[in-house]
């Protein structure tokens, strides 16, 4: 039986990680063949201290590896690593002529090994490289939207999510003090960004605590929303207690606080149950800004408002029945309402008002 070279063994090896590579990641050979050229072609320069312009060449039937110096000719050589005689390239071809360029073989015995051990590096780093491009690129498509993971564990910094390509994080910060999640439950969470500038690759961010999630929850569960006839104006919530979303439609025939809402509660409970029991307040929105106002303030009745443009705040006068409704636990009503319209709200009873008109 035939001896096979080192050389050629090695070679031979590459080629079969460049397909299987291909194959199972999804980096073309040719890619790959490129980027080896040019690591191949830096790396002779270092390993032989020249400065000649040097190009490699694989041949992706044998995987054999050959590098050429590219010269210029010229009457009268400065410097030989770029130049050559027009007499010595004679010798090589007798078509040359000064101005032209040459190309010479130079390829060292041993640079079988110095190629495969280059490879290996460079499938190393292209795999990372296209592992990165990968996650940034399909995670970042979907910043603001939801995923569905598994709980892998809990630390200091938050919980880690397994999302199948990747691990992300739900930072202490974005998670809901009231909920708890095993190890190995399913989970799903609001993508809030995709960090390119992580150390270790792209980080993905999740959260359960962002507004934006009780969004896309009833976007998921409201067809009316997804197709664009009822739209969420605006939501302010207190993660775990309460939540407030204002809807608007254009279209008259559409209730968009009913759509919403859904037949016998089913549409905001589907929700209210994803978020561990939180309440949620479904208010119709208004560009009207006493009449949104008001609505925010739900369910307290308000008898008078009085809106302070220069100082964007809003006075509100409630029964006196009404203060603490209006106000809410703890304030988180009016606190609420604040956020959703933007304003601020001053709330003040009917005692109060006419004992100062006394005064």
């Amino acid at each position: 039986m035939a001896k096979v070279s080192k050389s050629k063994a090695s070679a031979a090896e590459l080629l079969e990680a460049l397909d299987e590579l291909q194959s199972e990641k999804g980096i073309t050979k040719e890619y790959m063949v490129e980027s080896l050229k040019l690591a191949l072609e830096a790396a002779y320069r270092k390993n032989y201290e020249t400065e000649e312009n040097v190009k490699v060449d694989i041949d992706e039937d044998t995987g054999i590896v050959s590098v050429y110096a590219l010269k210029t000719i010229v009457e009268e050589v400065d410097n030989p690593d770029l130049e050559i005689s027009l007499e010595a390239a004679k010798l090589i071809s007798k078509r040359s002529k000064v101005g032209g360029e040459i190309k010479l073989e130079v390829t060292p015995k041993n640079f079988g090994r110095i190629a495969a051990s280059a490879g290996k590096q460079i499938i190393i780093q292209r795999l990372r490289e296209a592992e990165h491009d990968l996650v940034y690129t399909q995670y970042s498509d979907k910043q603001g939207e939801i995923v569905i993971g598994v709980v892998q564990r809990t630390d200091k910094m938050g919980m880690i999510v397994d999302l199948g390509r990747v691990e992300a994080l739900i930072p202490s910060k974005e998670l809901v003090p009231t909920e708890r999640f095993e190890t190995h439950e399913r989970i799903k969470a609001y993508v809030q960004k995709v960090d390119d500038s992580a150390k270790f690759g792209p980080q993905v961010v999740l959260s359960r605590r962002d507004p934006g999630f009780v969004k896309k929850l009833f976007e998921l569960e409201v067809p009316e929303i997804e197709e664009g006839i009822v739209e969420i104006k605006a939501v302010a919530r207190e993660a775990g207690l309460r939540s407030k979303i204002a809807v608007w439609s254009d279209d008259e025939n559409i209730d968009p606080v009913g759509a919403c809402i859904g037949k016998k509660g089913i549409r905001i409970n589907t929700v209210s149950e994803e978020l561990n029991g939180e309440k949620i307040d479904v208010i119709p929105y208004s560009d009207d800004v006493p009449s949104f106002i008001v609505n925010a303030l739900s369910p307290a009745g308000i008898m008078a408002i009085d809106i302070n443009d220069e100082e964007h705040i809003a006075t509100i006068v409630v029964p006196d029945d009404q203060l603490s409704l209006a106000i809410g636990a703890k304030g988180q009503n009016v606190r609420l309402a604040a956020i959703l319209t933007g304003w601020k709200i001053d709330i003040k009873t009917k005692s109060e008002i006419e004992n100062k008109i006394v005064e």
